[in-house]
């Protein structure tokens, strides 16, 4: 049964629900309660501070924490849409109401006036801002909470706070330059507009603030997998890593998470849908889902409709997929999945169908009745452990060690084709390359695919199943491929011009 997930009045209060398009600019909304007063409450009652991690939590699935009324505005899963459709490997193959076509004809990330960078900006911001309220009350960025209450609050703080500029490192840098000013940094929740810093120290930032967070979140048993622990923790810095190139830190976190984690692989039943009997298969429970890491058991309460994942990309939604804004999967890319591979079978094989190509197997509601779900109540995730069996090769087979590579590949492709003995004779880039498509065909559209494309500088080609871009090479670093500063935050600080 689903688990009702309540969110406290202390964090509805700190984080509210909505707010005007530049209330990321505040460093001190009016009608929040205060850090102060959040510290003041904590040492008596953790329960307050409890809630305001609640509230974060929340805003990762709550409609409008973009700043905006889109149908495309609704937390972390909706910037998973923006990365694959930037990919490439999800393409927009018809368009009826307009969804995402500025960010597939790459319009937004050439103008910084159009509202998707702002969007982007202003949610990732809002989930720093609200990070930072919460490590102020528990003592300030330098301090260890006495309780290990409160030491596991901070542990999950900081981790919230280090994916806030993980992924804004990632949407709004071309390319890993150290040297290069890319984004300010808050780390306080009162502090003023700050200039640009360098990826150096935002990375920098990223891993300290990741590494305290493991240390604090050792022995944290989380409630659900709504709220981050230490593997959590470490996926992020296992990316992180793979982001700088560190391939041997990389490889290092990535084994922890895959020996000590406790999670399983979804299996060959459990990644397709299959007809025989009850369907076990898809990407709609959490708490079916071993292999999930991190996600959020969605239920009616939550209100959730339309606007959400499941709006944009279920057939078995009330949906734009199913009314005409169809998304698929690239057909360069399906040719590349061999026949006797179960997740061939996650996709819509008729050519003749406006569906072709189309995830019906792989992401759908249980009932699977066209347009029937109308209040979502399937899950979203965020994070599954086979992400690092994959990352975890590359990182290995980019380190030289490619024994290890081949060994966590082959242990996710056996329980995804019949025969995997071809692995052993690869090596070198060949043994790199097929890492890299393994991870594009697994992780399709679960938002994976851009980061995937950048750690190994590739270049993407579409098929001819895109609506625009058909056949043009773009390589991973193309000023397209990334976001503009927003208009907004050019226009409201004045460290900041371009």
């Amino acid at each position: 049964m689903k688990k009702l997930y309540i969110l406290s009045f202390a964090a509805l209060l700190l984080f509210g629900t909505g707010g005007c398009k530049k209330d990321f600019l505040e460093v001190q909304p009016t009608a929040f309660l205060t850090a102060e007063q959040i510290q003041e409450a904590s040492v008596h009652n953790p329960a307050v501070v409890a809630g305001s991690i609640a509230g974060i939590y929340t805003l990762m699935f709550e409609t409008g924490t973009g700043g905006t009324t889109g149908h495309d505005d609704f937390g972390q899963k909706g910037y998973d849409i923006y990365s694959d459709f930037l990919c490439g490997d999800l393409a927009l193959s018809t368009s009826t109401y307009g969804w995402y076509r500025t960010i597939t004809q790459f319009q937004t990330t050439q103008d910084f006036t159009y509202q998707d960078n702002y969007q982007v900006w202003r949610y990732y911001y809002r989930i720093i801002r609200s990070a930072n309220s919460v490590i102020d009350a528990l003592g300030g960025n330098d301090f260890t909470p006495e309780t290990v209450v409160n030491q596991e609050l901070m542990g999950q703080a900081l981790t919230m706070r280090a994916y806030g500029y993980y992924y804004l490192a990632q949407f709004f840098q071309n390319a890993y330059d150290p040297a290069e000013e890319i984004l300010p940094i808050y780390t306080d929740p009162v502090q003023p507009n700050q200039p640009k810093s360098s990826a150096a120290d935002v990375y920098a930032l990223i891993i300290k603030d990741l590494t305290q967070a493991v240390t604090l979140l050792d022995t944290y048993t989380r409630p659900t997998k709504t709220e981050v622990n230490k593997y959590v923790a470490e996926g992020l810095l296992a990316y992180t890593y793979g982001a700088m190139g560190n391939y041997a830190a990389c490889k290092t976190t990535s084994a922890d998470i895959i020996n000590n984690g406790g999670f399983t692989l979804m299996n060959a039943d459990e990644v397709v849908y299959s007809s025989d009997g009850d369907p076990v298969g898809g990407f709609n429970d959490i708490n079916i889902i071993s292999g999930w890491m991190w996600g959020v058991d969605l239920t009616s309460d939550n209100g959730l409709d339309l606007v959400s994942w499941w709006g944009q990309m279920d057939r078995y939604t009330y949906s734009y997929q199913w009314a005409g804004d169809i998304k698929t999967l690239d057909e360069g890319l399906y040719d590349a999945i061999p026949d006797n591979d179960v997740r061939k079978g996650q996709f819509y094989p008729d050519p003749a169908s406006s569906y072709y190509l189309a995830p019906l197997y792989k992401f759908y509601d249980p009932a699977r009745i066209i347009g029937g779900q109308r209040t979502v109540t399937t899950d979203y995730w965020y994070m599954r452990v086979a992400e690092f069996y994959l990352l975890h090769a590359e990182a290995a087979a980019n380190s030289g060690d490619e024994a290890a590579a081949k060994t966590s590949l082959k242990f996710l492709l056996d329980q995804r084709l019949d025969d995997t003995s071809y692995v052993d004779a690869l090596s070198g880039q060949a043994l790199i390359d097929e890492i890299y498509l393994q991870t594009r065909i697994e992780l399709f559209a679960e938002g994976k695919s851009y980061l995937a494309m950048k750690r190994n500088k590739a270049t993407i080609v579409r098929g001819a199943n895109h609506l625009s871009n058909v056949g043009v090479a773009i390589p991973y670093n193309d000023t397209r491929l990334t976001f503009e500063i927003p208009q907004s935050e050019i226009q409201n600080n004045p460290y900041i011009n371009n």
